[in-house]
């Protein structure tokens, strides 16, 4: 029997059943699939050892777990429970599980999807940003939006952000720390002084992605050099490839800078997601 069937782990009060097969890992998480006795549904079983993070990241963790149980909308991944699991050192935190994975390798999958597919990807994320940039008494800031961080069910279609742990409140009118993937890292990350407006520049980056099916900066060998790109300016050799004048334009509108950058709720009312789709908007870009 493969260990994507054999159940291997149980929560505390017995409604969530953990398989072996991983679904993801990162720098201090790994999803498995499970399932959720109480429905029968399909879940996502995240697991992050307390074990290697320092201090103030367990503390940012808890803050996560915290702040997604309070979060309600169709576009945010929806949060089931959380519990600690002291003998391990470790969080577990359970999601819904969505079917299509994330819209980076959805997208490499279904290959060159539509212009108006992509749009319509573009209003549920811009929908998910509104939501958070417009919490009470503090907007919520993304801070590593990327194709990765994007999920979708591919049976309908339907958009989720993900992957909040680097997610903060803004308590005051900027915030500081480096955290990110810096292929997506507005210049103003780097400087340590930052608003909601990195989360456009990055919803810029995972646009050129959806069309490109290349990382940003894909021409740079490291981190450093991409970092001297962004500092001075200079957009990535991808967005050459963009041949459609509008689209390169709306791609540009979420890379100026931080001032000038149209919010979320601005993106989502523009002409260009909203104009009706002519035979052109159906080729492919």
């Amino acid at each position: 029997m493969s260990s994507s069937s054999i159940i291997m782990e149980t929560s505390p009060k017995g409604r969530f059943k953990r398989f072996g097969e991983e679904l993801g890992r990162g720098a201090y998480k790994i999803v498995y699939r499970g399932v959720d006795n109480d429905t029968g549904h399909e879940i996502a079983w995240n697991v992050i050892n307390l074990n290697r993070l320092p201090k103030q990241d367990r503390l940012r963790i808890k803050s996560e777990i915290d702040l997604i149980k309070k979060l309600d909308h169709p576009n945010i991944i929806h949060f089931i429970s959380a519990w600690y699991n002291n003998d391990k050192q470790e969080v577990v935190f359970i999601t819904e599980m969505i079917t299509g994975g994330s819209l980076k390798k959805y997208v490499k999958r279904i290959m060159r999807p539509r212009l108006k597919v992509i749009k319509g990807w573009c209003k549920e994320i811009l929908k998910g940003l509104v939501y958070l940039h417009e919490q009470k008494p503090h907007p919520i800031i993304h801070r590593d939006l990327k194709c990765d961080n994007i999920f979708i069910n591919s049976n309908s279609g339907e958009i989720r952000i993900g992957d909040l742990g680097l997610s903060t409140i803004m308590q005051q009118s900027f915030t500081s720390s480096v955290l990110g993937t810096p292929e997506f890292m507005a210049p103003e990350l780097y400087q340590e002084c930052y608003g909601t407006p990195v989360d456009i520049y990055a919803f810029g980056m995972c646009i050129l992605e959806m069309l490109t099916l290349e990382c940003p900066y894909k021409e740079c060998q490291n981190p450093a050099q991409i970092f001297y790109k962004v500092i001075h300016g200079i957009l990535p050799q991808s967005l050459e490839r963009i041949k459609d004048p509008d689209v390169k334009e709306f791609i540009l509108q979420c890379l100026l800078t931080s001032d000038k950058r149209p919010s979320a709720k601005e993106l989502l009312e523009s002409k260009f997601l909203n104009e009706t789709e002519s035979e052109k908007n159906n080729q492919e870009v």
